[in-house]
């Protein structure tokens, strides 16, 4: 029975992989029209001569560059908005279209098409929206959602509940709880109904037909319980720890539900990554520095001259920041704020509208331009292109008293962009700062090259839209 009512009901991986496929096919659909228009009637043929000789091989790879532009959009709870899919597509248009201009216009004349190449944006685009609503009205649909049981219903299992809750659309359906506290049987928990004790769970996934089982509960599993809950493998049904759903569902570790322990139980151990890895980052550094000090170079007259108009001199502002293990380096910036902005001496983190940050420095910190100097600091090992934000000593013995874990976030060099920054972008509170320090955790622990990968192609949308702040 279990077989069969879950066959098609989908797991995140399975979801991406059908966005990722419809996606890919409405990109050659794409393709093939702006082939038909750049040639016009000539072209419908599709000889070998055509397709070999008069369309430039380069051509033939731009469904793969579309896929590219579209990295942000295989975030499943942005997949499944219509505005954010909107939102999302017309960027990838905008950002695809301005990059080939730019080449356009520097290539030297009639040495480029431009019908083709605007003919495919135009119509991936809307073949691609096309396609994510059909995916929009049928994948997230009932029928296609995981049924999840949650094992307890303490604060993880309420937590993971109300993650639920806020995620639109919702990820999976939430049949209820199981819970052996007499008290909470027959309540309801962020409006899902504990339905008993470990007792009626075989019962339960029976007759609801569940497909996974969240195993909620902080403290150590009764052998009664273990005992069931090893049925439930033999089942069929995936069980999985509340910490790890947590992580699937936001990119983040829940450090506020951790045991005190934590770090040294089984962080220390996740958090070290292989040396090759190392070694092409370092790698990738080092190409992305001097690619980096190279643009910074070029703008440097001109974004120094808009400082010194606009708020005098300095240009460059220093300051001291913790790296990796704890040890302090000096970070360069382009200045933003007004001189002697803390007269008191005491460290503040940058608030939304701050009055200390001049008219220049505004747009300079909504663009990211005010970073471009820190790429020095990467090509002397300070920082990484990928890591935390780095913070100010004074900051971090501030609130690693306030935030559990934080000084965790030093076992990696500090980066220009990261995880935390294209997820959540600054933190004003000591709220936002445990949110951040949730999304830093959790790319120190699962960190790889395909990650980086992705944090640099979203960091051009955040760029671009002019997310900084």
């Amino acid at each position: 029975m279990e077989q069969r009512t879950s066959r098609w009901r989908m797991r995140p991986e399975e979801r991406r992989l059908i966005l990722l496929a419809g996606d890919f096919l409405a990109a050659w659909l794409g393709l093939a029209l702006a082939m038909v228009a750049w040639g016009q009637r000539d072209w419908l043929d599709f000889s070998r001569q055509l397709l070999l000789e008069r369309i430039p091989s380069w051509f033939y790879f731009l469904p793969f560059a579309w896929l590219l532009l579209n990295v942000e959009m295989y975030d499943m709870k942005r997949a499944g908005r219509r505005d954010e899919t909107l939102k999302g597509i017309l960027l990838s248009a905008g950002v695809g279209l301005a990059v080939y201009l730019l080449v356009f216009f520097l290539a030297p004349p009639e040495s480029l098409p431009r019908v083709g190449v605007g003919v495919f944006v135009v119509a991936s685009a809307l073949l691609t929206l096309l396609w994510r609503n059909i995916y929009i009205t049928v994948f997230t649909s009932p029928e296609f959602l995981r049924r999840v049981l949650i094992v307890g219903a303490g604060r993880a299992g309420s937590t993971l509940a109300k993650v639920v809750n806020e995620l639109t659309p919702h990820p999976f359906e939430v049949i209820g709880f199981v819970d052996d506290d007499e008290e909470k049987k027959g309540s309801t928990v962020e409006n899902y109904p504990v339905l008993g004790g470990w007792d009626v769970l075989l019962k339960t996934i029976e007759e609801k037909h569940i497909t996974d089982v969240v195993l909620a509960i902080s403290q150590d599993v009764r052998p009664e319980l273990f005992q069931a809950l090893l049925q439930v493998e033999e089942m069929g049904v995936e069980i999985v720890t509340m910490p790890t759903m947590y992580e699937r569902l936001l990119g983040r570790v829940p450090i506020f539900l951790l045991q005190s322990d934590w770090i040294l139980r089984s962080f220390v151990d996740q958090a070290h990554a292989s040396g090759l890895y190392e070694l092409v980052k370092r790698l990738m550094d080092i190409v992305g520095g001097l690619i980096g000090t190279l643009i910074t170079l070029v703008v440097f007259p001109f974004i120094a001259l808009a400082i010194v108009v606009d708020n005098g001199r300095p240009v460059l502002f220093t300051q001291n920041r913790l790296g990796l293990s704890g040890k302090q380096y000096t970070i360069i910036k382009f200045r933003t704020m007004r001189n002697n902005s803390e007269n008191d001496g005491k460290a503040r983190v940058t608030l939304e509208n701050d009055e200390r940050i001049t008219r220049v420095g505004r747009f300079l910190r909504k663009s990211h331009l005010d970073e471009l100097p820190q790429f020095i600091n990467v090509l002397r090992g300070e920082m990484s292109l990928i890591g935390p934000r780095a913070e100010r000593n004074e900051l971090v013995e501030e609130l690693q008293t306030k935030v559990p874990f934080y000084r965790a976030r030093l076992l990696v060099k500090p980066g220009i962009t990261g995880w935390a920054q294209v997820n959540f972008g600054y933190a004003a509170t000591v709220e936002d700062t445990g949110i951040k320090l949730e999304y830093d955790l959790y790319y120190i622990k699962h960190r790889n090259l395909a990650l980086d990968l992705l944090i640099l192609l979203r960091t051009v949308g955040t760029v671009l839209g002019l997310k900084g702040q």
